[in-house]
């Protein structure tokens, strides 16, 4: 007797022919007609399949560095995967940000991003990087106001005795930045500009080295974040002596803007930090840390961390982010260029 043949029947049909099976062909030609579902056509792989990197282009301590450890471990609570924060300092942010802009676009490299790096190096060097070709917007955190330091012996009292004095002793004093052509450098040059001021730039690799040059006489004065320099100024070994945005901000009480302590009266920049990601990273996993990070800035907790440091919480996304950037470099770009800000 003939052994049954493997594999499914055949039915016979009215007229007694055998319906043929369907074909390998027409079985994945019927899968991929049908709406994507799980386990139908190429598999999707997981994201975050391994521990994420979150590349912080300036040292520990730095207002970007403080804000970006906070939102590393609130992602990685939420995503099951460890966001191991990494420094990677140097040439005013540009080392850290050329790092991610280089990394595969899998969603495992993130920069904590910044106005110095991407908002005002390109306009002044030709960086390694390209940051509307190289790198995408996910999120920025809110806008934090800077403040103009000095040391509490500095003779000066408060801002128009300040900018009188410097008026006085053109290129006497001296002030510090967190590099060439950095978030520091820039908008105390454009201070400097407005209130008529002649000083000496002294640049250190990092918001850190410059502080610490400050407090022990290196430099005159410097503008800095709250989220760094914040506790000097509450523990009385710096004087803030204005806010660079022009209202007043519930998170530093008690130091004024600069347009209205006697400063130039159209003088209004706010810092903003944020995350990027490389250029080709899927939109998934963009929606999906967009998501995490505004459903974080809402929860009182993680929002209270960001105010404690000085940053106004206010996340955009990554449309209204990119519209941020682009007018940062409207304005700024004619701002160096009268200015002749060139990095060396």
């Amino acid at each position: 007797m003939a052994r049954r043949r493997n594999g499914p029947r055949r039915r016979r049909g009215r007229a007694g022919e055998a319906e043929p099976t369907m074909t390998r062909r027409k079985i994945l030609g019927a899968a991929t007609a049908l709406p994507f579902l799980p386990g139908l056509g190429r598999a999707q792989p997981a994201w975050p399949a391994r521990p994420i990197r979150i590349v912080i282009p300036w040292p520990p301590g730095q207002s970007t560095d403080v804000q970006a450890r906070l939102m590393a471990g609130w992602l990685s609570e939420r995503l099951g995967q460890t966001v191991v924060p990494e420094n990677r300092p140097g040439a005013g942010g540009q080392i850290g940000t050329n790092a991610v802009a280089k990394a595969a676009p899998d969603g495992h490299t993130l920069l904590a991003a910044s106005i110095g790096p991407i908002s005002f190096q390109p306009l002044v060097a030709r960086t390694p990087y390209d940051v509307e070709r190289e790198l995408l917007p996910v999120s920025n955190y809110g806008i934090a106001p800077f403040m103009l330091l000095v040391r509490p012996d500095f003779p000066a009292r408060d801002l128009a005795s300040f900018i009188g004095l410097l008026r006085a002793h053109p290129g006497r004093y001296t002030h510090n930045s967190s590099g060439i052509g950095g978030a520091q450098h820039l908008l105390t040059a454009l201070f400097n500009a407005k209130a008529g001021i002649e000083a000496l730039h002294v640049p250190f690799q990092g918001s850190a080295p410059a502080l610490n040059a400050l407090l022990g006489g290196q430099v005159d004065y410097g503008i800095d974040t709250p989220a760094a320099a914040g506790r000097l100024v509450q523990d009385g070994q710096l004087r803030a002596l204005g806010l660079t945005t022009a209202k007043p901000s519930p998170l530093v009480p008690g130091v004024p803007p600069i347009a209205a302590a006697g400063g130039p009266p159209d003088y209004d920049i706010g810092g903003w930090n944020g995350m990027m990601v490389p250029a080709g990273t899927p939109q998934p996993i963009i929606d999906r840390l967009v998501a995490e990070i505004r459903a974080g800035l809402a929860t009182p907790a993680l929002r209270r961390q960001f105010e404690a440091i000085g940053v106004e919480v206010d996340p955009l996304g990554p449309e209204a982010f990119q519209r941020l950037l682009r007018e940062l470099w409207g304005t700024f770009g004619g701002l160096i260029q009268r200015l002749g800000i060139r990095a060396e």
